[in-house]
């Protein structure tokens, strides 16, 4: 396939941290699309645990093995405007969304109704969760890692190790 027939897809996330959820759906994703582009956002209003730069390096590492896997190229990038705006910045026509249950189905399709209506050339692709991580979510992470709860089952081991870095810095 030639570079301008190529299929880009964008997917994004606060991923603060990144979850084994969301390896899930970018690994899947990967398998549809030439080009993925993680989009990771960054908000002013919000007070994140990682920084972007520390979200953007946390997706490169865990992405890489699934782009040699797949073929496919991923790329990591941070945005703070809207998803469809990120997404047509990237030259994405898919924006891919990762559903865990019926409340996200919809919360998601509400979502999807408005970036179709401000952008009707980028489709909303919805990707299920797997049985094994559709119970992981990065805010209830956050929230078991600050109680010094172990999070290592909802997330890889390098990511697992950021986290105690954060919650438990060395002195």
């Amino acid at each position: 396939m030639t570079a301008d027939m190529s299929r880009i897809g964008f997917y994004s996330g606060s991923f603060d941290p990144v979850t084994l959820g969301h390896i899930d759906v970018i690994a899947r994703a990967a398998e549809l699309v030439d080009r993925l582009v993680v989009g990771v956002g960054v908000h002013p209003s919000k007070n994140p645990m990682f920084t972007g730069s520390e979200r953007v390096q946390m997706l490169m590492s865990q992405t890489a093995l699934i782009a040699d896997k797949t073929g496919c190229e991923i790329d990591v990038e941070t945005f703070d405007n809207l998803v469809v705006e990120a997404a047509r910045e990237q030259g994405a026509t898919i924006i891919f969304r990762g559903l865990r249950d019926g409340t996200d189905f919809d919360y998601e399709m509400q979502m999807a109704g408005m970036n179709g209506d401000m952008a009707p050339d980028i489709q909303t692709v919805f990707i299920a969760a797997s049985p094994a991580v559709r119970h992981i979510a990065a805010n209830l992470v956050r929230q078991i890692a600050t109680m010094d709860g172990d999070v290592s089952s909802f997330v890889s081991p390098s990511v697992n190790d950021l986290i105690s870095q954060k919650v438990s810095p060395k002195s």
